[in-house]
């Protein structure tokens, strides 16, 4: 069982993101206010679990949760600020959003930049470790894959349903022969050195 709180606050929130890795589709961010005494042995880090009790859970969380909030950022804004800063701004605009406001807010990794009269902890894997963080992990998974499910029908070639943006094998393989296309991070590194791109 995870932890319920890191702060004696009675309002912690928690926030993680998804798709850090990814070459194409957002950043997305999640953050989660889970009530007093809240208790689930199933929650844990998104990446631990599978996707049918990532949905499963997804159901429980929004429907006890006091408050959540996530927050997609696309291609240009990445480009624009960089993936870390456009992952910060993802938590941060989910965090900002949470009606209550939180009274103390907890990050999964190490970097955040503070938001004004809010305290807060960044946690490293915090998501393995308390219940809010891996909720906001399962949120922000859950939500970024549908995303990928749905751009995946406007560019099925890049078989996103089921790489979800990751720089797989065959993700790589379709780029090198279709080219990237307007989802794709044109900053990142889409291709291996030995596999050449004209654009």
């Amino acid at each position: 069982m995870l932890l319920q709180n890191y702060s004696q606050s009675l309002l912690e929130a928690g926030t993680d993101e998804a798709g850090r890795g990814c070459i194409a589709g957002p950043v997305t961010a999640a953050a989660v206010i889970l009530p007093q005494g809240f208790l689930n042995e199933e929650i844990n880090d998104s990446k631990k679990i599978t996707s049918k009790i990532r949905y499963k859970l997804r159901e429980i969380i929004e429907e006890k949760a006091l408050t959540y909030r996530v927050t997609h950022l696309h291609e240009d804004t990445i480009e624009e600020l960089n993936i870390l800063h456009a992952s910060i701004k993802a938590m941060t605009l989910s965090v900002e959003a949470l009606d209550p406001k939180p009274e103390f807010l907890i990050i999964d990794g190490n970097r955040f930049t503070p938001i004004p009269s809010l305290p807060h902890q960044c946690i490293v894997k915090g998501d393995m470790k308390y219940l809010s963080l891996a909720a906001a992990s399962i949120l922000a998974k859950t939500y970024r894959d549908d995303y990928m499910d749905m751009i995946h029908e406007e560019f099925p070639m890049y078989n996103w349903k089921k790489n979800k943006g990751y720089p797989t094998k065959e993700h790589r393989e379709a780029i090198a022969k279709y080219g990237p296309c307007k989802y794709h991070r044109m900053s990142f590194k889409l291709l291996p050195d030995q596999l050449k791109l004209e654009l």
